[in-house]
Formats: structure tokens, C-alpha cells, sequence
């Protein structure tokens, strides 16, 4: 390889190393403990429909007053797929939240799942076909 060459592929090579790496760090949940669930539950302050992440950050009544707590939720375009839509949720409305929650203890996390005022329970996840049949 001549030397031309290969400085443009360590150039291209670091640049793409470059775009990556901020890319992973945006996308480690380093703070976020997986193996565990806190539900609260409270009024909405504010909904966020937003790439790349939309969020909620509700108030949470407590002894000393209120705790506000944020989630962080995936895509509106995955949100539509599991039944969302930009109005799914308002701000004041009761519901009950459910996060991975940050393991330095602060209030918020992870969303995984929230109960609206009508009972009706939001995921992130789009909802699985049911299996076909067994045919004889």
C-alpha cells in the first residue's frame, strides 16, 4: 500500500472511531440498574415526543413535598408501534410509573412501563402476534 493510501484509510478508519465511540457512550445504560423495578406514583409535569428519545417527568408527592422523577422512553417512532401516540399522555394526569431506576439513587431511570387514569397500561414494546395455531 502506498503511503497516500494509507494515510486516507487510517484517516477514514479514525473517523469512523470517532462517530462511534460517542455513539456507544450515548447508548450505555451504565447508570441504569437493569435488574430492578421501582413503581411511583404521581402527576405528569411534562411529556416529551422527541427523537432520539422521548421522555416523562412526573411529580411524585412526598412527606417533604414533591420529588420529581424522569424517564427516559425510546423513539416516537417505536412509541407508535406499541400503541402511543403523541397525546397518550397530558400534563396532570394520575399515573403509575414503572422504571429501572439509576443505581446512584436518584429519583428517575429507565422507562418500562406506565398505567394511564383509564387503566390502560403503556410499554415500549409493540405487541407480539399471537402464535398461529397448530395445524393437524
Amino acid at each position: 500500500m502506498r503511503p497516500l493510501q494509507f494515510a486516507g484509510s487510517l484517516v477514514i478508519a479514525l473517523g469512523a472511531l470517532g462517530v462511534a465511540g460517542p455513539a456507544l457512550a450515548h447508548h450505555n445504560a451504565a447508570g441504569i440498574d437493569r435488574s430492578k423495578t421501582v413503581t411511583v406514583e404521581g402527576t405528569v409535569k411534562e411529556f416529551k415526543w422527541a427523537n432520539p428519545h422521548s421522555w416523562v417527568e412526573i411529580e411524585v408527592p412526598r412527606q417533604a413535598g414533591v420529588e420529581i422523577w424522569n424517564a427516559e422512553m425510546t423513539s416516537p417512532a417505536i412509541l407508535v408501534k406499541a400503541g402511543w401516540k403523541k397525546t397518550s399522555l397530558t400534563a396532570g394526569d394520575k399515573v403509575k410509573l414503572v422504571v429501572n431506576p439509576m443505581m446512584n439513587g436518584s429519583p428517575g431511570g429507565l422507562f418500562v412501563s406506565i398505567t394511564l387514569p383509564s387503566g390502560q397500561t403503556l410499554t415500549q414494546q409493540a405487541p407480539r402476534p399471537a402464535a398461529a395455531a397448530a395445524t393437524p
